[in-house]
């Protein structure tokens, strides 16, 4: 993503975890810790995916050291895909290793923020979790976890209208027994091809916000 990528191999419950580690923008406050989920593994998904790299640079900018990892059996992460459940755990196994303490931010694309969600209900209330960021979110494919309703105000869930993988009207299903505010790209794709720069504003503008609570 930059000069300064840190690539590092950490420890699932499948094997290694390989990673990659940006630390926050020099001359902002430090705020914590950012993990991030990418894309479906069967389908492509890997923690160089865009949107996950637009992830990260939001994160970074915002303060945050920001940490992207392979699911198991991507890149050089041993194991086999485990439709979620495997993924869980390496995701938590990541967080206890990259940030034993201290506040974290937690964001996935796809089935990413599928996985997140799970990650953020086991977390809540043990954890100082600052901020979730869900985007693309895999609801018509997956059983994603609702939001715990004090994280409601700390987590931004982004949806392209024209998604074509996930419908949107699968995320407002989701999100409407928890009356959790869906943030819509208007004419935006899963992917938001031409509206990266956009998905790193909304997400950035976020991460500020949370800073002055």
């Amino acid at each position: 993503m930059n000069s300064q990528t840190e690539r590092m191999t950490l420890m699932g419950g499948a094997g290694a975890v390989e990673a990659a580690r940006d630390a926050a923008a020099t001359g902002v406050a430090p705020r914590g810790v950012a993990v991030i989920a990418h894309p479906h593994p069967l389908y492509g998904g890997t923690m160089d995916n865009k949107v996950v790299q637009t992830l990260a640079r939001a994160f970074v900018a915002s303060g945050y050291t920001a940490v992207r990892f392979n699911f198991r059996g991507v890149g050089a992460s041993a194991g086999v895909h485990d439709d979620g459940r495997g993924e869980l755990d390496d995701l938590l196994a990541v967080v206890r290793q990259v940030a034993p303490e201290g506040p974290i931010a937690l964001a996935g694309f796809s089935f990413g923020a599928f996985v997140t969600s799970h990650a953020l209900a086991r977390l809540w209330g043990e954890r100082e979790v600052a901020s979730a960021v869900l985007v693309g979110t895999a609801a018509s494919r997956f059983t994603v976890a609702p939001v715990p309703p004090e994280a409601h105000l700390h987590t931004l869930v982004v949806h392209g209208e024209h998604d074509e993988t996930v419908p949107l009207t699968s995320v407002m299903d989701w999100a409407r027994p928890q009356t959790l505010p869906v943030t819509v790209v208007p004419g935006g794709g899963h992917f938001f091809h031409g509206q990266l720069p956009l998905l790193r504003g909304l997400v950035t503008r976020h991460l500020q916000s949370m800073s002055m609570h």
